[in-house]
C-alpha cells in the first residue's frame, strides 16, 4: 500500500471550513463596461455597495494595450506610436564631420571660459 500526504482520502487537497460564500464570491457585484479606442470590449466588476466615484473613468484594455474608458460614443484617441528607426536612419540624421567640429570647438571654448583660460578661434 502506497501512502503519500496526509490528505484524507476523498476530501480535497485545501479545503478548509470556509466556503466561498465567506470569501466574498457571492458578494453583490455591478458589471462596467470599458471600450478602448479599437472598440474592444472590456468588463470589469465591483462591489454594488462601491460609490460611483471610486469606479475609475479610465483603465489599462488588455485587448490591445490601449486606455479604454467608460464612454462608448468617445472612446480615447489611439495612443501615438514612433515608428522603429533602424541604425541606417540614426546614421543619416549624424552632422557632418564641419558641424562636429564646431561643436566641439564650442563646448571647448565653453569649458576654457569657465575655467578662466583663454579661447582659441
Amino acid at each position: 500500500m502506497a501512502s503519500g500526504g496526509s490528505a484524507i482520502r476523498g476530501s480535497r487537497v485545501g479545503a478548509g471550513p470556509m466556503g466561498e460564500q465567506d470569501r466574498g464570491f457571492h458578494a453583490d457585484r455591478v458589471a462596467v463596461s470599458y471600450w478602448d479606442a479599437l472598440g474592444n470590449e472590456t468588463v470589469r466588476y465591483f462591489a454594488a455597495n462601491l460609490p460611483e466615484e471610486e469606479i475609475p473613468d479610465i483603465i489599462d484594455s488588455p485587448s490591445s494595450g490601449l486606455p479604454a474608458g467608460r464612454d462608448k460614443e468617445n472612446p480615447p484617441s489611439v495612443a501615438k506610436t514612433e515608428p522603429y528607426k533602424t541604425h541606417l536612419a540614426y546614421v543619416k540624421e549624424r552632422r557632418s564631420e564641419e558641424e562636429a567640429e564646431q561643436l566641439l570647438d564650442d563646448a571647448l571654448n565653453q569649458l576654457r571660459a569657465r575655467r578662466g583660460r583663454p579661447t582659441t578661434n
